[in-house]
């Protein structure tokens, strides 16, 4: 049984915090789901670690169901949560489309968009069709060219607008709301003035959940390094060095070895030889 809703619901009104990570891949959703992570965020970011683009903003449809899929198919107890890309959501029926391919060929229980009171009339009509959406507010991504790398709602009217935002996408029937890059003590009481949980990035310890990259996470992609992130591991520098003794073992003849092989009879071996030799005199 995945991970549902009312599950996400039920955290937040139990206190208890909860994370959330992205995968990209089959491998990735199974070993996360046996970890216990409940949300999977299968995040348009797979345009920078997966695609080698310098933004998510190339990120396609296509990109994102095919990704998709293999997450829902590695997993089966965390709720998978697909991203609607750049422009796929710039008007309802737009969005609607994106929506369902990403459920219907992909498999993910629920979408997520970026933005606040613009999108809201969106995430209406997707929650009356019965898509499930989760809201993304504070620094987003795909609006990286317009508003810059930087935190979000520092000043007293952008928090003003950021709670805003956030009321209406809750109104509008957003079942969660990330918040990315935002000043920790305005998550904080936009946590605590939202009936649905808020999921954190950047935004400090107050909201309900957490959410990471898997590549900075585990240590697999330096191209990114940001302050809010923390590396458990470093499997890239693990990765590196186990490609470098294997090659190093190819060229040294260390590698492969009769434990790694299988042979045959050396009676059959020359009757083989025999008749081919013999068929080609």
């Amino acid at each position: 049984m995945r991970t549902t809703i009312l599950d996400i619901q039920k955290m937040k009104q139990r206190g208890e915090r909860f994370a959330m990570v992205t995968a990209y891949d089959y491998t990735a959703a199974r070993l996360a789901d046996r970890a216990g992570i409940p949300l999977l965020l299968v995040g348009d970011s797979l345009g920078m670690v997966m695609l080698g683009h310098s933004t998510t903003v190339p990120v396609t449809i296509d990109d994102m169901v095919h990704h998709a899929a293999c997450v829902v198919r590695g997993s089966a107890k965390a709720m998978v949560v697909g991203d609607l890309p750049f422009l796929s959501y710039a008007n309802a029926d737009r969005a609607v489309d994106a929506a369902a391919r990403l459920m219907q060929e992909a498999g993910v229980q629920a979408v997520k968009l970026e933005g606040g009171a613009a999108v809201a009339p969106i995430v209406r009509r997707l929650v009356d069709l019965g898509i499930p959406v989760m809201g993304h507010l504070g620094f987003t991504p795909q609006s990286v060219h317009q508003i810059g790398l930087r935190v979000q709602g520092r000043s007293v009217a952008a928090a003003r607008q950021l709670m805003a935002d956030a009321a209406a996408l809750a109104d509008a029937g957003a079942f969660a709301v990330v918040l990315e890059l935002v000043p920790m003590s305005l998550a904080q009481a936009v946590t605590a003035r939202l009936d649905v949980p808020t999921i954190g990035i950047g935004a400090g310890a107050g909201c309900d959940g957490q959410v990471q990259v898997w590549h900075v996470l585990l240590g697999l992609y330096d191209e990114m390094q940001p302050r809010h992130a923390k590396r458990y591991a470093e499997l890239g520098k693990s990765v590196e060095a186990a490609l470098r003794a294997y090659a190093t073992e190819v060229r040294d003849g260390g590698f492969p070895t009769a434990a790694n092989g299988a042979d045959m009879k050396a009676e059959d071996l020359a009757a083989a030889l025999a008749a081919t030799d013999g068929a080609t005199t």
